[in-house]
């Protein structure tokens, strides 16, 4: 058996960032590892720039996301995706040059949507799990949910308990249901390839394997 702690991430409006440019920002369907790491990061104290803490961070978790399912019962609802549009000023160009041209960027946010995750600390961990903890307690900067203008609406921790896998540990926070996107295997029942490994702080990422246990719908 490990330990495991438990955060919820709720809101209004999450986003959570892909492939994108300057004139496009979709948002995944989960959040990313890459977005978790700097929220983490942000309770924590983590500088922004500071990116060898922001890399042992990263490099000393394991985790997994359940995309919560309350498709079913009396309080059943579903999310949902909106765009909204922004002008943008001094934006990059496919080069990397300066535009000297405002332009419109369409930004995407899932509504209403909830997610569990589930983590553990490796042996090569920069902190405790406790120390985790504590930090989600009381933030020394604010959390978000992906970006600034998304707020959470519930305080982040959820729990901590010990069980024998993530699935496991999942199974034990409502509403116990839901796809698992997972950094380990453990009988996935699919599999993808993600950019979203955080490599330094000039927005630069490495790509990973995201195991898929079944309990929901997945849209690639």
């Amino acid at each position: 058996m490990d330990d495991y702690l438990i955060i919820k991430l709720q809101g209004p409006m999450q986003a959570w960032g892909s492939h994108t440019f300057e004139d496009y920002r979709p948002s995944n369907n989960f959040p990313t590892r890459s977005a978790i790491v700097g929220l983490l990061a942000a309770c924590l104290g983590v500088d922004r720039q500071d990116q060898d803490k922001q890399i042992a961070l990263a490099n000393g978790l394991v985790m997994a996301v359940r995309q919560d399912d309350f498709s079913a019962g009396n309080g059943a609802y579903t999310s949902s995706r909106i765009i909204d549009f922004h002008t943008v000023e001094k934006a990059r160009k496919v080069d990397g040059k300066e535009n000297k041209n405002p332009v419109v960027s369409r930004r995407e946010y899932l509504c209403d949507a909830s997610f569990t995750v589930a983590m553990r600390v490796s042996a090569s961990a920069a902190c405790s799990l406790d120390e985790v903890k504590a930090s989600l307690d009381s933030p020394v900067y604010t959390p978000f949910l992906g970006r600034r203008s998304c707020p959470i609406s519930r305080p982040l921790f959820e729990a901590s308990l010990k069980a024998s896998s993530f699935a496991d540990a999942l199974s034990q926070v409502s509403p116990s249901r839901g796809l698992i996107y997972s950094d380990v295997d453990e009988g996935a029942d699919g599999q993808i390839r993600l950019r979203d490994v955080p490599l330094n702080s000039k927005r630069q990422f490495g790509t990973r394997s995201v195991f898929i246990h079944s309990g929901g719908s997945h849209v690639s």
